[in-house]
């Protein structure tokens, strides 16, 4: 199971996100209990994670960017970065080895079409009360997930916004036909609690984790995210 470490930027700072509530994160170093930094590359030294998630919440907002920062974590860990990827030019701001995350939130089906086509990308189906957000409107995410399987992507992160930063848990019925309905790898992020989670979510055949709050709280073992 791939436990991918999660880091959720602003203002070149790693931040707590809670619920998808931007306005209310804080600074990571007021809530973790194993860094007392929010700065990411000195986090990711003392963590020295295999794989990290990144979202560029800046780009996402529509206020600045972390691009160079990003740039500097993909040289130090397997990086995949959402930065609020809503043309096709967008892609050129990532450049290899760091993998696209289009997120629908940000990004038309038609544009994720035409992105799968041009590069190796990762879809997130941003999710809240388990409707897609979408500018096609709510979506239902298992609906999304079959019409997803055509394209060549190189997985589908099923992200539910309400959940992050919760530890409030999975849904492993709802997960169950979300795997059963993809062609792809899944990876889940929302609500993680820790090691009890992972497992149960292996066992249904979930490919991987985004993790951050399990992992500041000391409720998954650092070592999940180094293997």
């Amino acid at each position: 199971m791939r436990c991918i470490f999660v880091m959720d930027i602003y203002n070149s700072k790693v931040v707590h996100a809670v619920r998808g509530e931007r306005s209310r994160y804080r600074s990571i170093n007021t809530f973790s209990r194993v860094v007392s930094t929010p700065d990411p590359i000195e986090i990711i030294e003392i963590l020295a994670p295999k794989e990290v998630y990144v979202a560029d919440l800046n780009r996402l907002s529509g206020s600045g960017d972390n691009l160079k920062t990003i740039e500097r974590i993909s040289s130090k860990a397997i990086t995949m970065a959402d930065i609020g990827i809503s043309t096709l030019s967008d892609l050129s701001l990532l450049p290899e080895p760091t993998t696209p995350v289009l997120g629908t939130e940000t990004a038309s089906l038609d544009l994720i079409s035409d992105a799968s086509d041009l590069r190796d990308i990762v879809v997130s189906i941003d999710m809240k009360h388990r409707k897609v957000i979408s500018h096609s409107g709510l979506l239902d995410p298992l609906e999304l997930i079959k019409e997803m399987n055509d394209l060549d992507l190189l997985g589908i992160i099923l992200l539910e916004l309400d959940r992050v930063g919760t530890s409030a848990g999975v849904d492993i019925e709802f997960l169950s036909s979300a795997v059963a309905s993809s062609d792809h790898p899944v990876l889940v992020g929302g609500g993680v609690r820790g090691l009890s989670d992972v497992h149960a979510l292996e066992e249904i055949g979930v490919h991987g984790v985004l993790v951050a709050t399990a992992v500041h709280s000391r409720a998954m073992p650092i070592e999940m995210i180094q293997l």
